[in-house]
């Protein structure tokens, strides 16, 4: 049992790569398909009533195409960038308008005045804030932005009598959750949706419920978990864990008062998702517009927030510096795209795939294509990058096995999502914020993932008859 135990361990701390390597690796690995897998392409016409361009299922044909050379491989990168701007300036302008709710204080204002609003209640604070942290990440794909928040939740429900992993995912899993079960997340569902020629935003009753009841389960799971631990500490996944540290609160957090000004971003806030929805439902608003409407509420919320002009420009470029390593991600991903455009093998890989896809049950077509982005996720980190390499093989896959593509972005959207929370190569960081190790982790998480696994197959077959 030890020997089996120290087995687990080992494995639990297996170092990949650099997610750029892992990128290189790929696209080294497209380009020796491009000599090994026959070039070939199905014939595409424009559908007039459906208003996009449709593949038609029948007619792959092998064609002769191009075999990338040694500066092809270079060149190929350029012109991802090039090709992706759009999608990496939507990335730039909407991470900025981010930036400065949080520059300014207003989300850490709102979370805390949750705080004294519950007062002894502290209970609901799980609930309260798990909603609100997953009404972020499926509006507005907040991510990344909640990472200083994690150990501070951590330390505030550590005070209140539970464990510090409690804290953090209230925040994490609330998060998480909310971007996996996305609405109207112009990261996941938009880029899906714009690349899949789908409606942008279609289809959002049925994403809606999907994310009632997903959030609705983690919030079940975690205040479950969280009475356990306060009625008995023993219980917790981390008692007697020599690697975690507890975490203390630095400062009151009533100091983060909702100032006049933080009320006034609250509300640009949440004005500016109710003009993404109507700019997408009623507009017929696409990637352009949307990244102009980030672009000038950056700055509206900046001066809201009390800066200058120039305080402003400052903050915006201090914003790109953390959004850069995921645009270079999403340029290099469409790079490995356009080698297997070129290559022309992008189709026979979906000929391919079409076949292993293709059953009797169009359900099981749906669960297997889930499954398929499930695994992508694991090696492909961020979720505007999985969209520009998948979603332009499923969405024809899509069409060949019978699915509607927005079957096809759903399983996007689950796979790349829901994983996250269990790949070692994506929920390690979180671990790192929460200052648990990962094997206690799994403990928690584990169940919890089944669970999901479950409903995202329930909601794929599902998928199947409503689109």
């Amino acid at each position: 049992m030890l020997k089996r135990t120290k087995w687990k361990d080992k494995l639990l701390h297996i170092k990949l790569p650099h997610t750029y390597v892992l990128l290189t690796m790929i696209l080294l690995a497209v380009v020796v398909m491009a000599y090994v897998i026959p070039s070939g392409q199905y014939d595409r016409v424009f559908d007039e009533a459906a208003n996009r361009t449709v593949v038609l299922p029948d007619s792959f044909h092998y064609v002769a195409g191009k075999q990338p050379g040694l500066f092809d491989i270079f060149l190929s990168v350029y012109r991802g960038y090039v090709s992706a701007a759009n999608i990496l300036f939507l990335v730039v302008f909407a991470y900025g308008f981010v930036y400065m709710l949080n520059k300014n204080g207003t989300l850490h204002a709102a979370v805390h005045a949750l705080i004294r609003l519950v007062g002894d209640r502290t209970q609901l604070l799980i609930p309260v804030g798990m909603v609100l942290f997953g009404l972020l990440g499926s509006t507005l794909g907040i991510f990344e932005e909640t990472y200083g928040l994690v150990p501070v939740f951590a330390g505030i429900m550590a005070a209140l009598g539970y464990d510090t992993l409690v804290g953090g995912v209230v925040v994490y899993v609330g998060v998480a959750t909310g971007f996996a079960a996305a609405t109207v997340n112009p990261f996941s569902v938009g880029i899906a949706q714009t690349i899949a020629e789908v409606p942008l935003n279609s289809g959002v009753w049925f994403r809606a419920i999907v994310f009632v009841v997903f959030e609705g389960v983690a919030i079940w799971y975690v205040m479950r978990y969280a009475r356990i631990v306060k009625a008995d500490p023993t219980k917790s996944v981390l008692y007697n864990c020599d690697e975690v540290e507890p975490l203390q609160m630095a400062g009151d957090p009533t100091d983060v008062a909702m100032t006049g000004r933080r009320r006034l971003c609250l509300v640009l806030f949440v004005g500016t998702i109710g003009i993404l929805l109507y700019g997408t439902t009623c507009l017929g608003w696409y990637i352009d517009e949307l990244s102009a409407m980030f672009l000038a509420m950056m700055f509206v919320v900046g001066v809201a927030g009390g800066s200058g002009p120039t305080q402003v420009m400052q903050d915006f470029i201090e914003s790109t510096k953390s959004v850069v390593p995921s645009i270079l991600i999403i340029g290099f991903t469409r790079g490995i795209l356009i080698t297997m455009q070129e290559a022309m093998i992008s189709d026979t890989i979906v000929h391919a795939l079409s076949s292993l896809l293709k059953t009797s049950n169009p359900v099981l077509s749906a669960i297997g294509m889930l499954v398929l982005q499930s695994l992508i996720n694991f090696f492909i980190d961020g979720s505007s990058s999985q969209a520009t390499i998948t979603m332009p093989i499923m969405a024809p896959v899509a069409d060949i096995v019978g699915l509607s593509r927005q079957t096809a972005v759903l399983a996007y959207c689950f796979g790349d999502g829901f994983s996250d929370m269990f790949w070692p190569t994506n929920c390690s960081l979180q671990c790192g914020l929460m200052g648990i190790p990962l094997n206690r982790w799994y403990r928690f998480i584990t169940p919890l993932f089944f669970i999901m696994v479950v409903l995202q197959f329930l909601f794929m077959g599902i998928s199947v008859y409503v689109f």
